[in-house]
């Protein structure tokens, strides 16, 4: 769950989205609960939800029992499935493994029940956030009794609904070939972000949705954040011309979250000032496909 207080006014009254510019909306309220989202349309899910390590949001606190936290995924999973658009995608950023409170194989787990919700499993990225650092607890110390092995990782489960393919003629993709090279390599590694400098004690680096949305949405797409936090996501749909829906339970974060969308740069339009895309990205072709493949010269 990436989601400080503070911010501009209030936010229409719960459950009511929040119109916000270039086709964002903030919605207030539990997911689980709310009704504000139509069912069947959205392209894809970029998430991070509560990871069950007792982080102190501001109305929430993810300690529950690990079989109640699962229970809970299983939930909301399925609902995401049932807003999403035949062909819709999931990009879930989860733990690989936690041991407070007990080993668990979270990413294991989740991948198990998001197929179990229908989700249909795709790959798995590898984000290399490098915060062994921040390693405390060793077990025993240099000793084969009870060492602990701590990878210093998170991931990002990708799934789809029906099927993976989607084949859209004339839909704009935006991914450049560098990127689109470097990016299908499935070990990203980059820093994560400093809860001190958003303001919320769990958030994550726009890069990470960024790169999610130019690699599985095209243009124009709408995405949907199910657990909003401080609006990392809607930011990336700013600065990439996505449409994009966040939902967030709590009322501090979604100002602050409106706040940052809201500073957030605006996409510059292929072709502005120049009469033509920019060096690098990418045209739509006569099957929706783009991109040129490795070893085409540009």
């Amino acid at each position: 769950m990436r989601t400080a207080r503070g911010g501009p006014g209030r936010l229409p009254s719960p459950g009511a989205p929040a119109p916000l510019d270039d086709g964002l909306r903030i919605v207030e309220g539990d997911f689980l609960s709310t009704d504000s989202i139509p069912v069947g349309s959205v392209d894809l899910v970029v998430t991070s939800p509560p990871y069950n390590v007792d982080v102190r949001y501001g109305g929430y606190h993810d300690d529950l029992p690990y079989e109640e936290y699962l229970r809970f995924s299983g939930a909301w999973l399925a609902k995401a499935l049932a807003l999403a658009r035949p062909k819709g995608r999931l990009c879930l950023n989860v733990p690989l493994d936690k041991n407070k409170g007990g080993q668990q194989a979270v990413a294991a787990d989740l991948t198990t029940i998001a197929k179990n919700a229908g989700w249909r499993y795709q790959s798995t990225i590898i984000w290399n956030e490098q915060n062994i650092s921040r390693r405390t607890a060793w077990g025993s110390w240099m000793s084969a009794s009870a060492p602990f092995v701590i990878a210093p990782v998170e991931v990002v489960l990708v799934l789809c609904k029906d099927g993976w393919a989607r084949r859209e003629p004339g839909r704009l993709s935006d991914i450049t070939r560098e990127e689109f090279l470097a990016w299908t390599n499935a070990v990203w590694t980059f820093g994560g972000e400093r809860a001190t400098r958003i303001g919320h004690p769990a958030p994550y680096p726009v890069e990470l949705p960024r790169r999610l949305l130019k690699l599985f949405s095209y243009v124009g797409d709408t995405v949907l954040d199910p657990f909003l936090g401080s609006g990392t996501t809607l930011v990336a749909c700013r600065e990439t011309g996505r449409r994009g829906i966040g939902v967030e339970i709590d009322p501090a974060y979604c100002e602050l979250a409106a706040r940052r969308v809201r500073e957030a740069p605006a996409p510059t339009p292929p072709g502005a000032g120049a009469g033509a895309p920019r060096p690098g990205r990418a045209r739509p072709t006569s099957d929706g496909l783009t991109g040129r493949p490795p070893g085409r010269s540009p």
